[in-house]
């Protein structure tokens, strides 16, 4: 199992219409990097649900259940998507402040490329942040 971080404007999409949905399709990547991690997401990795831009804060815990896919939104093959589920909202969502005030997070890429809307974890980044998450 992989860990992962992806990134949503709340004004765009938020954690709170995710949880109404049930489930989406993460498309609209037009990043290079961003797009290879989405190739690289399989069914049952765990997910970090991520307020950017106004918020910055990490909401909750959601699943891949659909590896990558062409995404349907373009004519560009170049471009896919992946289904995620929500599995659980943080009781406190976790600010960038905190992340960045915990020295065993420092390395991690919301820190060091904070522009990239879906970025891999490691476990123990994944489990300190979910940490913070449910005090």
């Amino acid at each position: 199992m992989n860990y992962w971080l992806v990134k949503s404007e709340p004004a765009a999409y938020s954690w709170q219409q995710f949880i109404k949905d049930g489930r989406t399709m993460w498309d609209g990547v037009r990043n290079y990097q961003a797009r290879n991690n989405l190739r690289l997401m399989q069914e049952g990795d765990m997910v970090l649900f991520y307020h950017s831009v106004t918020e910055k804060r990490v909401m909750g815990i959601a699943r891949v259940v659909k590896a990558h896919y062409p995404d349907p939104t373009t004519d560009d093959k170049r471009w896919v998507v992946v289904d995620i589920v929500p599995e659980q909202a943080f009781k406190k969502p976790v600010t960038l402040k905190t992340i960045k005030s915990d020295p065993r997070l420092e390395n991690i890429t919301l820190v060091t490329q904070a522009r990239l809307s879906v970025m891999p974890l490691k476990q123990e980044a994944f489990d300190i942040i979910v940490s913070f998450g449910h005090p």
